[in-house]
């Protein structure tokens, strides 16, 4: 299991169009660092794991449960298990770190995109 990783060195995932991801995952939660081009968007969608995140960089429109933000700084946000959710990126893009518990199995990074 890796203890360490440079975010340049994972591959990312693509999520949406203009939406990608680096993942980094140990056995009971999940972080990742997701990169949204200017105007991106993130659909509405649902899943059973909690969802933790934190605008980086940039700012981002976000949707939980109905409720609109729009995050700037270093804001925080929090998504229960199953609750709709969606997110729209700023004119200048955003950097957000998300962490998931339990880890998306989806998500889980492959031998291919590992770093060793």
């Amino acid at each position: 299991m890796n203890r360490f990783w440079i975010p340049e060195n994972i591959a990312p995932k693509v999520l949406a169009p203009g939406v990608t991801a680096k993942i980094a995952a140990g056995e009971k939660m999940m972080f990742s660092l997701v990169t949204l081009a200017p105007n991106a968007v993130v659909p509405t969608h649902t899943h059973p794991h909690e969802q933790m995140g934190m605008l980086v960089s940039g700012t981002m429109e976000f949707t939980i449960e109905g409720e609109t933000r729009t995050l700037t700084g270093n804001e925080m946000y929090f998504v229960p298990g199953g609750a709709p959710h969606a997110a729209k990126a700023g004119p200048g893009g955003a950097l957000a770190l998300d962490a998931f518990s339990p880890p998306r199995e989806e998500y889980r990074p492959t031998a291919s995109n590992t770093p060793a």
